[in-house]
């Protein structure tokens, strides 16, 4: 019978350990999941470079930074004059707490994911991707590799909102940080290279699986 457990370990094993999520600091973490907000990661890559470069990756000199002046620096990755209110919104909000991860990492997630959803230009996504991945809170990061994915196979019928589909793996999906980290890494890893909008079903893992490949 298949599972959500049955797909992680059948991912793990086709894909290996994935090691995700890029960014050296924790705030190159959290403004990493910002700035991917509908773009590919290459795109990001360039603007985290820009703004390494600039010597602009710490929260205190970002904020310094007015949107007019990030903007540009952040071009690569779409949208650039809103991402750059957005992380402005995010800076504002993260200074309450003394630009300090190790505060948030103290308060409870619900609390912090609370926070996150208030500030405007973050939605759930993004919330959960830095909670997961910047504060090492157990929560499920849904993203548009998920919904295909698992409604190809049939777990989802389509038309389910953020926190069913993520509530689905918190039931289901037993496990801790780590392998939640894990699983939506090779989801979107499985997402880019296999289950794509025209997938290569021949060279899926979970095609004996998945009522869409057969």
């Amino acid at each position: 019978m298949t599972s959500v457990s049955t797909i992680y370990r059948a991912l793990l094993a086709c894909h290996g350990p994935q090691h995700w999520w890029p960014g050296e600091t924790d705030f190159e973490i959290a403004v990493g999941a910002i700035l991917t907000q509908n773009v590919s990661w290459t795109n990001v890559e360039k603007a985290i470079r820009r703004l390494k470069e600039e010597k602009l990756l710490t929260p205190r000199a970002l904020h310094r930074t007015p949107a007019e002046t990030l903007a540009p620096l952040i071009r690569p990755t779409g949208y650039y004059n809103q991402k750059a209110k957005k992380i402005r919104n995010f800076l504002d909000w993260f200074a309450r707490y003394g630009y300090s991860f190790a505060r948030l990492r103290a308060l409870d997630t619900v609390s912090i994911r609370n926070g996150l959803l208030a500030v405007s230009g973050i939605g759930p996504e993004t919330a959960d991707s830095i909670l997961l991945y910047a504060l090492e809170k157990k929560v499920f990061v849904v993203d548009a590799y998920t919904l295909r994915l698992f409604g190809r196979i049939g777990m989802l019928r389509g038309g389910e909102g953020y926190e069913e589909v993520q509530q689905l793996f918190h039931r289901r999906f037993r496990a801790g940080v780590r392998e939640y980290n894990e699983y939506h890494a090779l989801i979107v890893n499985h997402g880019k290279y296999v289950c794509r909008k025209s997938p290569l079903c021949g060279e899926c893992c979970l095609a004996r699986r998945c009522g869409y490949a057969a």
